[in-house]
């Protein structure tokens, strides 16, 4: 589990016997029955996290994995011809969804983005890819990044997230960072 993640533990009259948890944004959400004691609330909150933590560990691939699926959608929708010299998770871009430095051909992808769909991952990682042909947000890049079929729908849910993640009460006011300008970043 994320250490910047929040526990909120919701009793429900109408739940029985079941025990449900999922994240919504820096806060995992248990649904217990409101019949449970507090020991048993403490039980099978520590076990829905185990779980959620063990899902989303199949989820999300390592560095080494992001490399490798990277190098294949380049082959694939980029004609293989400029690839990155690394591709890594990070957790210090909580205002981006990646970012890439054509100089270095390093790429870097917000952690935020291994719990979504492959097919979102996919997108991120075809933008910041891209940048290695175009360091700009002109027409040819948008170009290059419409080759992934699922483009369209991609940013669409990534703008659907991150308007849910504004709306979200107590969601935090994040200002945007100053870019080094070798650095191109996809923000949200």
């Amino acid at each position: 589990m994320p250490s910047n993640t929040k526990v909120e533990v919701r009793r429900s009259p109408r739940r029985r016997r079941t025990v449900s948890a999922y994240r919504d944004g820096d806060t995992t959400v248990v649904l217990v029955p409101a019949t449970f004691s507090r020991a048993e609330e403490k039980r099978w909150v520590g076990r829905m996290l185990q779980r959620l933590a063990a899902r989303e560990g199949r989820r999300r691939p390592g560095d080494q994995e992001l490399y490798e699926r990277a190098v294949e959608l380049a082959r694939r929708y980029l004609d293989g011809t400029e690839l990155p010299s690394s591709v890594r998770w990070v957790d210090n871009q909580n205002s981006r969804w990646g970012s890439c430095t054509p100089d270095t051909r390093a790429i870097r992808i917000s952690r935020r983005v291994a719990g979504m769909p492959s097919w979102v991952v996919d997108y991120v990682l075809i933008h910041e890819l891209a940048h290695l042909f175009i360091p700009h947000h002109g027409r040819e890049f948008w170009d290059l990044v419409r080759r992934y079929p699922k483009a369209e729908r991609a940013r669409g849910y990534l703008e659907g997230f991150s308007a849910a993640s504004r709306a979200a009460p107590g969601a935090p006011v994040e200002e945007d960072e100053e870019l080094d300008t070798a650095e191109v970043a996809f923000e949200e």
